[in-house]
């Protein structure tokens, strides 16, 4: 048996370790176009110069000899022949399988706003050789707008801040971390950036990239008129699954490679894991992902059970945070409560004695509790407790004959 897998990430990395420790007499082969493992949350360490490659690698350095996995790094796919059970890549040469994953994740995607995608010094954040770049953009930029307000865009802002590089966040939703906050809580972070004297700019669109001599960006053009005047974008705007090297349409596609719980696709033993499939927007997600299929391809039954993405923690320039679930309520029929000081903001948005989301700024004591509650959609309508004071015990009673009981069962 031969496991081919593409991609050496999250999903790709866990998953050859997992078929290791599942089939030790099995050849496996991982492909990669990058030439070292390392944790693509951790880039903007880099950037602000606290940790090297070495520092956000998540793997040991015999990782790949431990494990006897032959990794092809440096190279990329550039067809799949599910017929011939073939892979092809960019030099032409073929790499046969039996069971295929597909762990390829996604790229940086540069809107079509007008010279922005031929500028000079127009930067994504999304691989090491990105931060290559960007230090190379340092070098000779004073000014720098970064393109998106996500987590991307503000672990690039708290990177580049500290290389003495005057900074303006460009997002077009009237917020930064749009997705993760409401506006209180991004306000707040918000206040954090001004005070590094990062420009905020919200709910506006980049309309034109304005470039000078030699085709280098001059300045940018905002939807309200607006001009910035910038030596380097970094652009963070969202992403894009790789899959351009797939050719062959019994590969299912739609936003990104279609799986099942089990990660398989619609093509026989072939999986995909992690971003490629557009359902992994959070680490935890793709490990669990390359692990499910590895399982899978070794005939060993396994079903992605937590789907849960909808987590995320913070900690930029000393505020901790945590959101989960939805960060606003849909209509009126649902109830929020708000715990609000100069410190702290907490809010919990439930109904029905099911909680739907919550966000706590500033202290994130009960969060482990209220990510169960939040994830397993718990019915907490019969705790008569202060909703932001929950915690294990409420969901525990002892038994006449000494024994605990979990209640919400």
């Amino acid at each position: 048996m031969k496991y081919v897998i593409i991609g050496a990430s999250a999903a790709g990395v866990n998953a050859a370790k997992t078929l290791r420790e599942l089939d030790n007499s099995s050849e496996i082969t991982v492909i990669s176009k990058d030439t070292n493992v390392y944790s693509r949350c951790m880039l903007h360490h880099v950037i602000g110069g606290r940790r090297n490659l070495e520092k956000i690698s998540f793997v040991d350095k015999d990782f790949f000899s431990k494990y006897r996995v032959t990794w092809i790094k440096n190279k990329s796919i550039i067809d799949i022949n599910i017929d011939k059970r073939e892979l092809v890549l960019e030099d032409n040469s073929a790499e046969k399988y039996d069971k295929l994953l597909i762990a390829s994740g996604a790229s940086s995607f540069i809107p079509p706003v007008k010279n922005l995608r031929e500028a000079k010094r127009v930067y994504s954040l999304r691989d090491y050789d990105d931060v290559l770049n960007i230090e190379e953009g340092i070098k000779v930029s004073k000014k720098a707008v970064i393109l998106g307000a996500g987590l991307v865009g503000i672990d690039a802002a708290i990177g580049l801040m500290e290389r003495d590089i005057s900074l303006s966040i460009v997002e077009m939703g009237d917020r930064i971390l749009p997705l993760q906050l409401d506006k209180k809580a991004a306000n707040r972070y918000q206040k954090l950036l001004k005070d590094k004297n990062i420009e905020i700019y919200t709910s506006v669109k980049l309309e034109e990239v304005i470039l000078k001599e030699g085709g280098f960006v001059d300045k940018v053009k905002l939807s309200d008129g607006t001009e910035i005047e910038c030596d380097m974008i970094v652009v963070a705007a969202g992403v894009r699954p790789n899959v351009g090297f797939i050719k062959n349409e019994s590969i299912k596609i739609e936003r990104g490679i279609v799986v099942d719980n089990t990660c398989s696709t619609s093509a026989k033993d072939v999986y995909a894991a992690g971003d490629v499939t557009f359902t992994a927007p959070i680490w935890p997600i793709a490990v669990k992902q390359g692990i499910v299929a590895a399982y899978n391809m070794t005939g060993h039954k396994k079903y992605l059970e937590d789907t849960f993405a909808l987590r995320n923690s913070m900690n930029f320039l000393g505020l901790e945070c945590v959101s989960l679930g939805i960060v606003e309520a849909p209509d009126n029929s649902y109830v929020v409560d708000i715990i609000e000081t100069e410190d702290v903001y907490k809010k919990i948005i439930h109904k029905d004695g099911i909680v739907y989301g919550a966000i706590l700024v500033g202290d994130i004591s009960y969060c482990g509790v209220l990510q169960y509650i939040v994830k397993n959609k718990i019915d907490i309508s019969n705790i008569n407790k202060n909703i932001f004071k929950i915690d294990y015990s409420d969901f525990f009673s002892i038994k006449e004959d000494g024994q605990f009981k979990y209640k919400a069962l």
